[in-house]
């Protein structure tokens, strides 16, 4: 009963960790779709698909709601998006996606974390030719189907991929071709889980087991901060 009830506390102090830190960052997507593309999600895609995937991480419709008032409130600072490059631990190459109100605070804390380990902040653009964007989109086919039956019609939607994993089935275009499949994956009625732009590395580097550990700390340290949206390495 002991074991059982600290596992069942442990697990329940784990999800509100995760909530914790997840929600917030969900929010300021939100936000900033709905100040780009105004606050109807029926009328604004961007807007449609970032309430989709904070729903996927079970955010609360009150915690959405407010992300959307959020938008339209004059008191709220403006919410942008930037991205920094820098070198980590051991070499490793990051790209680091923030949401930010305060881009002062963020490059700050950002190049904190790389000084701290050793690293530093690259100028803008220089790892660019080293990851691909891509669209991912975690899908779910309708009853009775196959990624067969639509193959055809997502590739000229640009589709590059479909992969069937343990964690789900998942289609990849070419960034550029995001808003395109997007459409012709609803038009398929093809349920869109979830759905965002990502960066993989062209040529991923291997490490031994203590150098991981080292960079892993790193990412956590960078990952925790509340203005970091993504962080993608070139650790294979």
């Amino acid at each position: 009963m002991g074991r059982a009830f600290e596992y069942r506390k442990a697990a329940k102090m784990k999800r509100w960790g995760h909530m914790s830190k997840v929600f917030p960052k969900l929010g300021k997507i939100i936000t900033i779709a709905a100040k780009e593309g105004g606050p109807d999600p029926d009328m604004n895609p961007k807007l449609r698909q970032a309430i989709l995937n904070a729903k996927a991480e079970n955010m609360p419709k009150d915690n959405i709601d407010a992300a959307i008032k959020r938008a339209t409130d004059k008191n709220t600072a403006d919410m942008v998006e930037v991205v920094y490059e820098g070198k980590g631990p051991h070499g490793v190459l990051c790209v680091v996606e923030c949401a930010t109100d305060n881009t002062t605070r963020t490059v700050a804390n950002v190049r904190s974390y790389f000084n701290k380990c050793g690293g530093e902040l690259l100028k803008t653009g220089q790892l660019e030719f080293m990851f691909t964007r891509k669209a991912v989109f975690q899908v779910e086919f309708p009853a009775g189907t196959t990624k067969d039956d639509f193959e055809l019609d997502l590739i000229d939607a640009g589709l590059d991929e479909i992969e069937e994993t343990e964690d789900g089935t998942f289609v990849y275009a070419d960034w550029t071709s995001y808003g395109t499949m997007h459409d012709a994956l609803e038009a398929s009625k093809i349920n869109i889980i979830k759905a965002n732009l990502q960066r993989f590395a062209n040529n991923p580097v291997s490490y031994s087991d203590e150098q991981i550990e080292s960079i892993m700390n790193f990412l956590d340290k960078v990952e925790d901060d509340e203005d970091v949206q993504n962080v993608y390495t070139n650790m294979e």
